[in-house]
């Protein structure tokens, strides 16, 4: 299989554009590719917990329920 990798640079300041990479991460690994994700700016916050939590966005699950599962399917994190 492929080695993807996704870059992200939104935060909470756009929470429907920062749980997009994971979404994209998650159908990646779900497919069996090899997927590393880098957040740079804004988007490093992301690793927070407390800022997960908030993140819902417009027409995708919260983010507290894909960045789980995008862990556990064994993406690499680049911050």
């Amino acid at each position: 299989m492929a080695k993807i990798f996704i870059t992200s640079t939104y935060g909470s300041d756009d929470a429907t554009r920062a749980t997009l990479p994971f979404l994209s991460a998650q159908a990646f690994l779900e497919k069996g590719h090899e997927v590393g994700v880098a957040l740079l700016g804004e988007a490093t916050f992301l690793m927070k917990d407390v800022i997960v939590d908030q993140i819902d966005g417009v027409g995708w699950p919260p983010l507290s329920e894909v960045l789980p599962k995008v862990i556990d399917g064994g993406a690499s994190f680049y911050i």
